[in-house]
């Protein structure tokens, strides 16, 4: 009884650990997802003002010209 019952309570821990891995395997990627979409926002911000610098720059030569 004493030995079924240890059996028990071991299957019950790692299966709590397992649980507790699969948690944080999951925020780890939620995690990493809502990184790329910060980097991605960024990126795209950056684009834009590039896109506008260089629509300013066309428009100064062309004043120029």
């Amino acid at each position: 009884m004493n030995q079924t019952f240890e059996r028990s309570t071991i299957m019950s821990n790692l299966f709590a650990e397992e649980l507790a891995r699969e948690h944080m395997s999951s925020r780890l990627q939620q995690a990493q997802s809502a990184r790329r979409g910060q980097q991605l926002a960024a990126a795209r911000r950056l684009s834009r003002k590039a896109e506008r610098a260089a629509a300013q720059a066309r428009l100064a030569l062309a004043r120029v010209i």
